[in-house]
């Protein structure tokens, strides 16, 4: 049997950490960088500059002089016109506390006039830690704890994964914890509650999963499989990252897809299109890839890029 081509990435301009990302349109897919509080537009068929980009640090409570910015946003899930925003969560690579990093917000998505435009929703929340920490039925996962630590150290906490269930909820994937060497779930059955009204979290029951001792850095529901792709790596550096599909709570065991190709990318989000369309949009966490001799996120602006691939799971 021939051996088949690798397939090609694309790349897109202006920045390198693409960490979270939601599918808009037939046409658009909006993408958070974990390095700045951006959200950019770009065309699906067209590598490239963003067509829009929309600066989120004012509506996330984020000042212009804030010794650290960014609040490193690591994924999105979808619901309709409305786009849900998570990020780490977790400290710095020290395991000093970074308060911008605790928050949970959303997005709605419209079109006018041709233009896509984000609009806030409600009130971002930064009470998850604790909220997580006061349940009982997760009381065994220590989260409070485990958010004093470092986000890629043994026993720390790194939130990387979300995605929206058939039903209307959310899952929070973890990357780190990886309690028993198996990756964790918590779903969040309220999230709009939350957010627009200032209700507190209801959390389901836990989730645990065979990921092959990996956590979660991405999780997304497409609608064309009926299941879950969830993109498994390593809680620190070093390792290796695998494609998973999964039927669900009540269903089978995640299924290791051993066909897929990374073609070289550190895939950090995989992003199902709604509708019928059955292939998957991976997007590379470049910050550490050598462009013009630098690291990528230490780069010129100018010079920044990310990769993006097209696979068949």
């Amino acid at each position: 049997m021939p051996t088949q081509p690798l397939p090609v990435p694309r790349e897109y301009t202006g920045m390198c950490d693409a960490s979270a990302s939601a599918v808009l349109d037939d046409d658009h897919f909006v993408v958070a960088d974990d390095e700045d509080n951006i959200l950019r537009v770009y065309r699906l068929d067209a590598p490239g500059g963003a067509v829009a980009e929309f600066d989120w640090s004012a509506h996330l409570g984020i000042g212009a002089t804030d010794a650290h910015p960014e609040a490193d946003i690591e994924a999105a899930a979808r619901v309709g016109d409305r786009v849900y925003w998570i990020t780490s969560h977790g400290t710095n690579k020290d395991g000093k506390p970074r308060p911008n990093r605790r928050r949970f917000f959303a997005t709605d998505v419209a079109v006018a006039s041709g233009r896509i435009k984000l609009a806030p929703v409600g009130t971002p929340f930064r009470g998850l830690i604790e909220a997580l920490a006061s349940d009982p039925q997760l009381a065994e996962f220590e989260f409070a704890e485990r958010a004093r630590k470092a986000p890629e150290s043994p026993g720390g906490l790194n939130i990387e994964g979300l995605t929206a269930t058939p039903d209307g909820r959310l899952l929070i994937g973890f990357r780190n914890p990886v309690p028993n060497g198996t990756a964790l779930l918590v779903p969040l059955e309220n999230p709009d509650a939350v957010l627009a009204d200032g209700r507190a979290p209801r959390f389901g029951a836990p989730v645990r999963l065979d990921l092959g001792a990996r956590g979660v850095r991405s999780i997304d529901f497409a609608p064309a499989h009926e299941a879950y792709f969830i993109v498994a790596g390593p809680v620190g550096d070093g390792g290796t990252s695998a494609l998973y599909r999964w039927s669900g709570p009540t269903g089978a065991a995640p299924v290791l897809l051993t066909q897929v190709n990374f073609a070289g990318l550190n895939p950090e989000a995989a992003v199902a299109p709604p509708g019928p369309r059955t292939d998957l949009l991976l997007l590379s966490d470049d910050g550490g890839r050598i462009v013009d001799g630098v690291a990528c996120k230490q780069a010129a602006r100018t010079t920044r890029r990310f990769r993006s691939l097209w696979v068949t799971p």
